[in-house]
């Protein structure tokens, strides 16, 4: 790893490099220049679940104990050889996300401050039809790690029942996630009603403990979350470390060893020697995918999607926004974790 400020060589390419010794874990004693060396080693089996997405940088430029910012939009300049995806909502708005498709990517991304990585669920091949479908296991206050795991084991009956592969992973922080691989011929509202059925069948399942009740207020049980499943959310991806004190890592598991798991079992410091002892417990996903058309008659669910409400007014200049609310001073988005992609 080179000196701060000095432009470091990977994959080929350079890569500016700052603040490599500025503290990002202070409790377990890590550094940025930690984050990005883990990410250059970890390369292999984490690029084929963020490469060619558009990604969404969550930026941490001082560590975990600092403050944070969401942004979208690709930071100006940017090196040559970084990809990047042009968006166009129905909004009106537009923005420009950053593109990882290599080592060098995953080093310059993680020196910007990016201790995770958020990306879509689609490639950029086809923004509007995501590749996996996804239930997110949350559990709010009161509900013990112990549910998830009991539930995210109903979960597998579910899915083995339809004839899909499945991969459990913890979420890194409080949640655990499994990942449905899945042919990109669907658009993102349908796939949503999908694993909404999905959802159900899974609290039929573990009703005492489970629920798809939104409401967090007398929410009876852990929350089955299949919202996440719409244009424009991101999770952290597989090995991503989360911005929690202990620098834990978003694990992919083997199904026997979700009933005994913690959540902070796999952190920055560990999984390079779980990667070394298991492999990547992922590799071959992507082959495994599964068209999802036929659950449409097993699940009993409308092939069609529902209508959903406009935003009223005309488009919004989220650049300008940003902009003018970073140079307030107003603190506008720091500081604590907003949205679902946290757990």
């Amino acid at each position: 790893m080179p000196d701060a400020d000095q432009p470091m060589i990977v994959g080929g390419r350079e890569v500016k490099v700052t603040n490599l010794e500025k503290p990002f874990f202070p409790k377990v004693g890590l550094t940025k220049g930690d984050l990005i060396r883990y990410y250059v080693d970890v390369a292999d089996a984490v690029l084929h679940h963020v490469a060619r997405r558009p990604m969404q940088m969550k930026r941490h430029p001082n560590g975990v104990e600092g403050d944070f910012f969401y942004q979208k939009r690709v930071p100006n300049p940017h090196p040559d050889w970084l990809e990047t995806v042009h968006i166009n909502y129905p909004s009106g708005n537009e923005a420009d996300f950053p593109v990882v498709t290599d080592v060098a990517g995953l080093a310059w991304i993680a020196n910007l401050g990016c201790i995770e990585l958020h990306t879509w669920h689609s490639r950029i091949d086809d923004v509007n039809r995501p590749d996996y479908l996804l239930i997110d296991l949350d559990p709010s206050q009161g509900n013990p790690w112990s549910y998830v795991r009991q539930i995210a084991m109903a979960g597998k009956q579910v899915l083995d029942e339809l004839g899909v592969a499945s991969f459990p992973k913890t979420s890194g922080v409080t949640g655990l996630h499994i990942l449905v691989p899945i042919k990109p011929e669907l658009e993102f509202p349908l796939v949503r009603e999908l694993a909404r059925a999905i959802a159900k069948a899974i609290v039929k399942l573990v009703p005492d403990i489970a629920t798809t009740q939104w409401k967090v207020a007398g929410r009876p049980g852990v929350f089955v979350d299949y919202g996440q499943n719409a244009f424009d959310r991101t999770i952290a991806s597989a090995y991503s470390i989360r911005p929690v004190e202990d620098a834990r890592a978003s694990a992919p598991l083997r199904w026997d060893e979700v009933p005994d798991v913690e959540p902070g079992d796999f952190t920055m410091k560990t999984m390079r020697d779980r990667i070394s002892k298991v492999g990547d417990l992922t590799a071959g996903m992507w082959e495994k995918a599964t068209s999802l058309e036929p659950l449409f008659d097993t699940l009993k669910v409308k092939r069609v999607a529902p209508q959903r409400k406009s935003r009223p007014g005309p488009p919004r200049d989220w650049r300008a926004e940003y902009e003018a609310r970073k140079a307030g001073g107003s603190g506008w988005n720091r500081g604590t974790q907003r949205g679902p992609s946290h757990r």
